[in-house]
């Protein structure tokens, strides 16, 4: 929502300076250098992006009106459901988490955290190490290699969609001249006529500048960077369990294990220890 109001605050303050000024709205109104615009500009996307990168574009714009989902409640309830997983395979071992990491989606320790349950990367970034470490087919110290690897895989592919949107916003002045110059094009051939028809015409032409600059510093640059700065947020709560899991398979204890999970939340977002302790206590009970 954020990001709406936002927009709202660049366009608002463009046009209503531009009225301010004396301008016609309806100058701006030129349907056919939107066109031209928006339609070279969706072309683009399309050639340079997979089906794949295109559909998550659309699927991030939409995240993108609702809350981010890695604030403060989220990371509470990761903490939660690590100190349970781990407790439970402190006491049983790891035999006793098969049930629940191989169908995470019956397990009535997940069914508790809808948040985390509806992470699917989270789910299995979680259940697939915690086979690993009931395999016994990885060491210890190689499980690090294996979770960056993981994690800087998924992020990779995570930024393919504000690196698309981003490359499109580049292009978008680029597009603004094209639509400007072939504004200019028909203007030439209208050259000796009515000098008020010249001037509409011009000032149409200037329109596909103007559009191409606006949309690209004032729409697709900002909403890249919220993808981006969106992404980093799932990155950081993924490392918040790649940390947890790291200290369990060396044989911390569960709170230990958690309390280094904790450690790696952004301070803004950090439960403190006694809070830490309070939901320990509360899954203890």
């Amino acid at each position: 929502m954020i990001v709406i109001v936002g927009l709202v605050i660049v366009f608002g303050a463009v046009l209503g300076g531009y009225v301010m000024h004396h301008g016609q709205l309806a100058v701006l109104v030129q349907p056919s250098e939107f066109i031209i615009i928006g339609g070279a500009g969706l072309g683009a996307m399309i050639a340079a992006n997979p089906p794949a990168v295109i559909k998550a574009i659309f699927a991030q714009l939409v995240a993108l009106i609702k809350p981010n989902p890695f604030g403060a409640q989220a990371y509470a309830e990761l903490l939660q459901v690590l100190y349970e997983i781990f407790q439970k395979a402190r006491k049983d071992g790891l035999v006793g988490l098969e049930a629940h990491i191989e169908d995470p989606e019956n397990s009535d320790i997940f069914k508790r955290y809808p948040s985390f349950l509806g992470n699917h990367h989270a789910v299995s970034l979680l259940c697939d190490t915690l086979k690993v470490l009931l395999t016994g087919a990885v060491e210890d110290h190689n499980l690090a290699e294996i979770l960056d690897l993981d994690l800087e895989k998924h992020h990779h592919e995570a930024m393919k969609v504000p690196h698309a949107v981003t490359t499109v916003s580049d292009a978008m002045p680029g597009f603004g001249i094209v639509a400007a110059v072939l504004g200019v094009i028909i203007t030439m051939g209208s050259i000796g006529g009515d000098a008020a028809e010249i001037g509409q015409k011009v000032a149409a032409a200037l329109v596909g500048t103007f559009l191409g600059i606006l949309l690209a510093y004032g729409l697709l640059s900002p909403i890249a960077k919220a993808m981006e700065s969106r992404i980093e947020a799932e990155n950081d709560y993924m490392l918040c369990i790649r940390t947890a899991l790291l200290s369990f398979a060396r044989g911390d204890a569960p709170m230990t294990a958690v309390e280094f999970a904790r450690r790696n939340v952004e301070p803004h977002e950090r439960p403190s220890f006694s809070e830490l302790e309070e939901l320990t206590r509360k899954k203890a009970a």
